[in-house]
C-alpha cells in the first residue's frame, strides 16, 4: 500500500517553499508486505562545533536574553518564508510578543501556545563592533534548536538545521554590517513525523470550529520546542583551530598518564596540505603548574606524557573525583607567529569492558544512579544554570554517580559540570520509540549519533554511547537497522561501549548481539501487574539472568520505579503513595543484591530523577510522577530510601564514608538495652 499521511504533506509543503527546485525524498513511506532493504550510506561529516572560549585570539558575545516572537498559523506554516518575513523585521509582519532565550516557548504565555503545532519565528537585532571587521572571522552559533531551525542574518539564509538538542554553526563574516546594527531570525518548526529523530505523527481532526491539527507521538515527555539553549557569536583568526580530538591513556599502575591530541584547522591563508603549521601543546594541573607539554608533528598530532598524574575518578571511588587538566593548545605559521589559542578540560582515564564487567582505570564499576529529563516549570528544556547546579548537589547528596542523558543530548554545560564533578554519563541520541524502519529514518539516526560523539568525545564522563531508548527491535528490520546503527557508532568511536535501553522482552529482541552491554527497562509491580509489590524480586531477577544468558554480556537495568504523588500517604502502601514508591524501590534492591553475586550485573538506574512534563493523558496527572525528587527537585520519601542504598553500595564497592547526616538519630541503644 502506498500512502501520504497529513504529517508528510506537512514537512512537504515546508521543503518545498523553502528549498525551490530541490527534490524532496524519502517522505513518503512504502509499507510492503515483505522486509525493505536498508542500505547503508554515509552520513555528513559533522567539523568544528568547538564550545565557545575566549582567548587571547577569541572572542565570544552572547545573545542570550529577550527575542522577539511570533507564532504561524497552523494552517498556514510556510506563510512567513513565502511573505519573506526574514526580509525584515518580525514587527513589520505580524505583531510579536517577547520571548526569552534560552527556554521552550510553550509554557511562557497564558493562551494556547503550549499547544501549537509547526513554525514559530524569533529575531533580535545587535550590533558587531568595528573591531571584528579586522582580520577577524565572526561565527554564530546555536546550543540547540528544537526540532528543525532555518537561520537569516540581514535577510540571507545562513544555516538549515535537522535534529533538536544538538549544536550547529555558520560562518557569517561576510554578512555583518560591522559597526552597525544587524538582525538574526529563526524560524523554528516542532512537527515530528515518521522520518524525524524522534518520530510522531500529525493528523488532521474536527473540532468545535471545523478542523485542527494535532502533534501526538508515543515517547512518555511533552514536546518543547524553541531555542533552547544559548546562541554564541564568536570570532575566530583568519587560520584557526577547528577540531580538537582527545584520547587519554595510563599506565597499569596509574603513575604515568597519556594524553593524545588531533588537531584540526580552518584557514584562508593556509590549506591543510601546508605542514609549515604546528601546534604547541601545554597541559596544566588544577593549581595551573605546567605538567607537561610538547609540539605536534607534521599532521598536527602528537602526545603529552604525565608523570605522577591524577586520574579521572568518578564520584566516591577517589578522594578527588572528577580531576581535570587543562590543555592549551597554540596553533603556529611556520615563522612562528602565533596564530590561535584554545583551551579545553581533559581528564585523564581509560575504560574497558567484558562480557562480564566494565571498569575504569583498571577497576570495576558498579552503575547506580538516573534516568533523567531536562524538564523545569515555566523553561522547558530551556537551559537554566541554577537548575543544573541544584540538580548536581542532589545528584551528590543522593550518591549517585552516574546517570543517562534520556532520551536526548543533555547541554554542552552539563557534559562540563560532570566532567568537574566526576559524574559518569551514558550519553544517549535523540531515538526514542523508534519503529517503522525505513532508510531516511535509518540516516537521521546515523547522523544524530555522528554530531552526538563528534560534540561530545572528549568529555571524561561520557562513558558509554546509549544509541536508543525501546525502540520496537522485534519488529521487521529490526535486527539489519541496529547493526548499521551500531557499527557507525563503533566507526566513529573504538574508545566506549555501546548500549540501548530495550523494553522489548529478550525473546523477541533483535538489536542486543549488536551492543557491548544490555540495558533493559521493566515496570514490575507498575505497568504490569499493577500494585503487586509480591511480583518484583523475582521477575527483575529471571530477566536479567535471562537476558545475561541470551546474550552473554554485562546487564544494567536501566528503568524501573513508580509514579507517586508526593503528600500521599497509605499504609498498607498502595498505588501512587510514597510508601508504595518506597516498597517498589526496595523490592529491586532485594533483586539487585542477588544479581551482583553473579558477576555480570553491573548497574541500576532509577527512573527517574525528578518529576517531568507529559502530554495530557488521563494516566498523567500533570505529567511523570515518577521522580524521586519533584519537579521543584524537593525529596520524597523515597529519596531518603534511595541515599541509603547508594551510599552503602559506595562503602561496600569503593571504601566511601558514609556521609554524617545519613542516618537520623533514634536512641541510645546501650541505655535501651539496660533497661
Amino acid at each position: 500500500m502506498l500512502g501520504i499521511t497529513p504529517s508528510l504533506l506537512w514537512k512537504i509543503s515546508i521543503q518545498m517553499t523553502l528549498w525551490l527546485f530541490s527534490f524532496v525524498s524519502g517522505l513518503v513511506l512504502l509499507h510492503f508486505s515483505i522486509a525493505l532493504i536498508l542500505i547503508n550510506k554515509e552520513v555528513p561529516q559533522s567539523r568544528g562545533m568547538l564550545y565557545p572560549r575566549e582567548s587571547e585570539t577569541r572572542e565570544v558575545r552572547s545573545l542570550d536574553g529577550i527575542w522577539n516572537f511570533v507564532r504561524s498559523d497552523q494552517t498556514n506554516p510556510t506563510q512567513g518564508v513565502r511573505e519573506e518575513w526574514y526580509g525584515k523585521d518580525l514587527s513589520k509582519s505580524r505583531p510579536t510578543i517577547p520571548m526569552p532565550v534560552p527556554a521552550s516557548y510553550n509554557d511562557i504565555t497564558t493562551d494556547n501556545l503550549r499547544d501549537h503545532v509547526g513554525t514559530v519565528w524569533y529575531d533580535r537585532k545587535f550590533f558587531a563592533p568595528r573591531s571584528w571587521a579586522m582580520d577577524q572571522r565572526v561565527w554564530l552559533r546555536f546550543g540547540s534548536v528544537h526540532y528543525e531551525a532555518y537561520v537569516w542574518v540581514n535577510g540571507q539564509k545562513v544555516v538549515k538545521h535537522e535534529i533538536g538538542h544538538l549544536p550547529f554553526e555558520a560562518e557569517v563574516t561576510h554578512l555583518l554590517n560591522y559597526g552597525a546594527e544587524n538582525r538574526i531570525t529563526v524560524m523554528c518548526d516542532n512537527a515530528l513525523i515518521q522520518t524525524t529523530v524522534p518520530q510522531g505523527r500529525i493528523t488532521e481532526l474536527p473540532n468545535d470550529d471545523g478542523m485542527t491539527i494535532v502533534q501526538s507521538y508515543t515517547f512518555d515527555f511533552f514536546n518543547y520546542a524553541g531555542i533552547h539553549r544559548s546562541v554564541h557569536l564568536y570570532t575566530t583568526p583568519k587560520t584557526f583551530i577547528e577540531e580538537v580530538v582527545i584520547t587519554t591513556n595510563l599506565s597499569k599502575d596509574n603513575v604515568g598518564g597519556e594524553v593524545i591530541y588531533s588537531v584540526k584547522f580552518n584557514g584562508s591563508a593556509v590549506n591543510e596540505a601546508d605542514n609549515s603549521l604546528y601546534v604547541r601543546a601545554q597541559l596544566y594541573d588544577r593549581e595551573g603548574k605546567l605538567v607537561a607539554n610538547g609540539t605536534s608533528d607534521e599532521e598536527l598530532c602528537g602526545s603529552l606524557q604525565v608523570d605522577n598524574v591524577n586520574p579521572w575518578w568518578p564520584y566516591l571511588m577517589h578522594p578527588e573525583p572528577g580531576y581535570l587538566y587543562q590543555l592549551e593548545v597554540k596553533l603556529h605559521a611556520s615563522n612562528d607567529e602565533l596564530l590561535d589559542v584554545y583551551r579545553l578540560k581533559v581528564g585523564v582515564r581509560t575504560l574497558s569492558w567484558s562480557n562480564a564487567t566494565f571498569q575504569i582505570n583498571g577497576r570495576p564499576v558498579y552503575f547506580r544512579g538516573f534516568g533523567r529529563h531536562e524538564d523545569a516549570d515555566v523553561r522547558g528544556k530551556g537551559l537554566d544554570n541554577a537548575l543544573m547546579v541544584r540538580d548536581f548537589n542532589l545528584l551528590k547528596w543522593i550518591g549517585a554517580n552516574a546517570y543517562r542523558t534520556s532520551h536526548y543530548p543533555y547541554s554542552e554545560e552539563s557534559m562540563q559540570f560532570a566532567d568537574e564533578h566526576g559524574i559518569m554519563i551514558v550519553d544517549e541520541c535523540p531515538s526514542v520509540d523508534a519503529e517503522n524502519y525505513n532508510q531516511e529514518l535509518l540516516g537521521k539516526h546515523k547522523s544524530s549519533l555522528e554530531q552526538l560523539i563528534h560534540r561530545d568525545r572528549n568529555h571524561p564522563s561520557v562513558v558509554m554511547w546509549s544509541i536508543a531508548n525501546e525502540p520496537r527491535t522485534r519488529e521487521m528490520n529490526a535486527d539489519s537497522y541496529f547493526q548499521l546503527v551500531a557499527n557507525l557508532t563503533r566507526s566513529l568511536d573504538k574508545t566506549r561501549p555501546i548500549t540501548a535501553a530495550i523494553a522489548t522482552p529478550w525473546t523477541d529482541d533483535k538489536a542486543g548481539r549488536f551492543l557491548d552491554i544490555i540495558s533493559f527497562n521493566r515496570y514490575n509491580a507498575w505497568y504490569s501487574n499493577t500494585g503487586r509489590l509480591d511480583m518484583v524480586t523475582k521477575k527483575v531477577v529471571e530477566e536479567a539472568v535471562a537476558w545475561n544468558k541470551h546474550y552473554n554480556k554485562p546487564v544494567i537495568m536501566a528503568e524501573y520505579g513508580a509514579d507517586t504523588l508526593e503528600g500521599l500517604h497509605l499504609q498498607p502502601a498502595y498505588v501512587w503513595s510514597e510508601e508504595f514508591q518506597t516498597e517498589v524501590f526496595a523490592r529491586h534492591f532485594k533483586a539487585f543484591d542477588i544479581l551482583r553475586k553473579k558477576g555480570w550485573f553491573i548497574g541500576e538506574f532509577v527512573w527517574n530523577f525528578a518529576d517531568f512534563k507529559t502530554a495530557q493523558s488521563y494516566t498523567r496527572v500533570g505529567g511523570n510522577k515518577k521522580g524521586v525528587f519533584t519537579r521543584a527537585r524537593q525529596p520524597k520519601a523515597s529519596a531518603h530510601l534511595l541515599r541509603k542504598r547508594y551510599f552503602a553500595l559506595a562503602r561496600e564497592l569503593d571504601d566511601s564514608s558514609f556521609p554524617e547526616d545519613l542516618f537520623t538519630y533514634i536512641a541510645d541503644m546501650g541505655k535501651v538495652e539496660n533497661t
